[in-house]
This record gives C-alpha cells, structure tokens and sequence, in this order.
C-alpha cells in the first residue's frame, strides 16, 4: 500500500467509527422503525450483491425500506408500473412506489437507511468516498443501452465503492448512468485526500437538500 492507501483507510476507519457513535442513536431508530412498520421481513433489505473493488462482490447493508420480495410483490401486482420500472433504469418515484414502507420516503430523503453502511466500511468492502456501488446486473444491463459507458467503466471499478462520492454529490439519481460512470472514472484516477475531504464536506448540505434522493 502507498501513502494514499494508507491515509484513506486510516480516514475510513476513523470515519466509519465516528460515524457509528455519531448517528448511533439513527442506527437504532432506523431497525426498531423497519420492525415496527414491517414485522414480517428483515432489518436489512434482502438485494443482490454489489460490485466492489476490481469486481469482488459484496453484500451492501442498508434498512430495509419496501415491502418483502419487492421486486416480485410490485411484478405480481402492478403489472403497469412493473414495466415503467424497468423502462426508466429500475427506478419509481417514491410518490408512485406501492413497494415502500411508511416513513421510508422520509428515510430515504434523508439516507437513513444508507448508514449500516459504515460497517461495511470498517470490514474493508467499502469507502468513506468512491464510486457507486453498483449491481452486476445493472452494469450488464446499462451497457447494452449505453456501450459508450465502457470507457470509463474500468477505472471506476479500480477503486472500493463510497457511501459518497463525486456522482453523489452531484445529483445523485439525477444524473444518467454515462455521466455517473465518468464521474465515478474520474474521481477514481484523482487519488487525493483533499479531495475526498472536500466531497466529505459538501455531502451532508446535499443529504439535507434531498437533492436527487427517490
């Protein structure tokens, strides 16, 4: 590990602990608030892995914020919103989104539901800062839409995903999966410390603005 390495784990280790003392009391609310308004299913939501760091997969942690079996519950009963999710990039606006608990379009806004993510962060799957951590599928699938992607997809993925990052502070769902994948490319090939402490900075306005949370 070079001198980069080194200062951004030790940032992300002291950052993901800090993080969990921080919001400790949030972390409690959001799992006592998942069982209370949904009994039956899990804490943490039940998705496919994630792409980590030179592809590794790994599991994401967040609050679960949709019914059990989502995908399944909105294909098997929604039929017409079912094909308008897979249209529009497997995304629904909350305000449409018969799969969502009550109280997660507050969650969500907020990213409460984001901050188990400081465990994956301490094991080592996760940065502080990075790229989005993205579905296999998703990758698959987007390429095909958008093959002029691959350029810039090998060097996003060179690096461990972020709970913020570049794209994230730059509109997050509101940016396309080209831009979001060159967002991701560059900050990859930037390696700088005050970098990331500037993203660090500029994230917490972007939570409370709400800015491109769905």
């Amino acid at each position: 590990m070079n001198l980069y390495e080194v200062t951004k784990r030790i940032i992300d280790v002291v950052g993901a602990i800090g993080g969990v003392i921080l919001f400790f009391p949030l972390l409690i609310g959001g799992a006592i608030w998942v069982k209370l308004v949904s009994p039956n299913g899990p804490v943490f939501a039940d998705i496919p892995d994630r792409v980590g760091k030179n592809k590794k997969p790994f599991r994401m942690l967040k609050f679960r914020s949709m019914v059990p079996n989502g995908y399944e519950y909105l294909k098997n009963n929604y039929p017409e919103l079912h094909k308008k999710y897979m249209e529009n990039n497997y995304k629904l606006s909350a305000e449409e989104d018969p799969r969502l608990l009550k109280g997660a379009k507050i969650i969500r806004k907020l990213s409460i539901d984001e901050m188990p993510q400081f465990f994956n962060v301490l094991v080592g799957d996760m940065s502080i800062v990075g790229p989005r951590a993205y579905y296999f599928f998703e990758i698959d699938e987007q390429l095909v839409k958008y093959p002029e992607a691959a350029q810039y997809l090998d060097g996003a993925l060179r690096v461990k995903p972020g709970i913020t990052g570049l794209w994230q502070v730059s509109g997050r769902s509101e940016v396309g999966f080209v831009d979001r994948v060159k967002l991701d490319a560059i900050y990859a090939g930037k390696k700088s410390i005050l970098f990331d402490l500037l993203i660090i900075l500029k994230t917490p306005f972007v939570v409370i603005s709400g800015k491109g949370a769905f």
